[in-house]
């Protein structure tokens, strides 16, 4: 009778095990998300209303920061993607504006999502974007060019050794993997 009692503790013991890996892995995504978005890991950076920006920081004149923007297609995506420009001069606490340009080369009706990166990565949680088209995933018909907004602005705590960001996006092609085909 003893084994038979440590039988079902162990197969209660597995099946509780197997249930919180499961509950982990299915959480795994939002939770990397939300880490993420707290400490700028991977470029994934605050989404703040541009009223709370006004009202949130002051325009540092006297302080300022290149901003570098690159483009980069993942192997598998045929677009032609580009900053519409390649730097900014900006000063921390003011909003900007810029854009990047995408265009579906191909015959066919595409869904694309950009990924941002930051570098350095530690500047990642002083750089809020209002409005960024990595927000959402980008349509484009065969052969449509769109230009996609970027609204941003830099955190005047900034580390002042920090004289330059480099913002890359880089563009995956997930046509079959969404809804809004």
């Amino acid at each position: 009778m003893a084994d038979a009692d440590r039988n079902r503790r162990s197969v209660r013991r597995i099946v509780l095990v197997v249930i919180a890996m499961f509950g982990f892995g299915y959480l795994l995504v939002p939770l990397y998300d939300v880490f993420c978005e707290i400490t700028g890991l991977n470029g994934k950076t605050g989404r703040i209303a541009e009223a709370e920006v006004a009202a949130s920081y002051r325009p540092d004149p006297s302080r300022s920061l290149t901003i570098q923007f690159v483009a980069s297609n993942s192997a598998d995506m045929p677009w032609d993607f580009r900053p519409a420009v390649a730097t900014m001069v900006v000063h921390p606490g003011q909003l900007y504006a810029t854009y990047f340009v995408a265009a579906n080369r191909t015959g066919q009706r595409m869904v694309a999502q950009a990924i941002p990166s930051m570098a350095p990565t530690r500047a990642a949680r002083y750089f809020n974007k209002t409005e960024c088209f990595c927000f959402n995933q980008q349509p484009l018909e065969a052969g449509e060019e769109k230009q996609m907004p970027l609204r941003f602005i830099v955190d005047p705590r900034l580390p002042k050794d920090i004289e330059t960001l480099t913002l890359v996006y880089s563009l995956f092609d997930v046509t079959g993997r969404t809804a809004s085909q």
